[in-house]
């Protein structure tokens, strides 16, 4: 994965009114944490930081007060209705370190003939890879899938580096039959018998 430069500036004022303030300027408050150091409270573009983000887990480089540091989004907090950035948390990472993160799951190929749905157990898998190799999504193909077919976690290729940090035998995906609706002349006369 790429990493992505986003340009920072060291944040002095704490505080709702000093929050408000930064996003009033196009800016997102955030903190900088991990390795045991002191956290660092930062703001950036919210507009740049908003693109980043279309990346899960994108690793960021973020520059400020003539140093740089390597992060990725931990925690990042959205206003309710018009879904913009409020707040972001980062994790100081390094390279060669690994981390727990949850990657997308990308389902490809089609079902078995007949009237099959496929649920998601799981909507991301828990993985723990290098912090610089976080691979953006994992494939599953359910290509000839039928009803009562599941796909565990251990049934998942990785990406070279990364391990489950979920059980192997974690359902991620299920195969289930449609549920087929009472006839409607049925469903009529069981109506007609209540009110007798």
């Amino acid at each position: 994965m790429a990493e992505i430069k986003l340009a920072a500036a060291a944040r002095t004022d704490f505080g709702k009114g000093a929050a408000r303030r930064a996003r009033r300027e196009g800016r997102v408050p955030g903190v900088i944490y991990g390795h045991g150091a002191e956290p660092q409270h930062v703001t950036v573009d919210s507009h740049a930081l908003m693109m980043a983000l279309k990346t899960s887990n994108a690793l960021i480089r973020l520059e400020f007060d003539g140093k740089n540091e390597l992060v990725i989004p931990k925690d990042v907090q959205r206003e309710a209705i018009r879904r913009f950035l409020v707040h972001v948390d980062f994790l100081a990472v390094k390279k060669g370190e690994k981390v727990a993160v949850e990657v997308p799951i990308h389902v490809e190929g089609d079902l078995a003939p007949g009237q099959h749905i496929l649920e998601h157990a799981l909507n991301s898998l828990p993985i723990e890879a290098e912090a610089t190799h976080i691979p953006e999504s994992v494939t599953v193909s359910v290509e000839g899938l039928a009803a009562g077919a599941s796909v565990l976690a251990k049934d998942i290729v990785l990406p070279k580096g990364s391990s489950l940090t979920v059980e192997d035998d974690a359902v991620v995906l299920q195969v289930v039959a449609a549920q087929a609706e009472a006839p409607a002349e049925e469903a009529a006369e069981g109506e007609a018998g209540a009110e007798a």
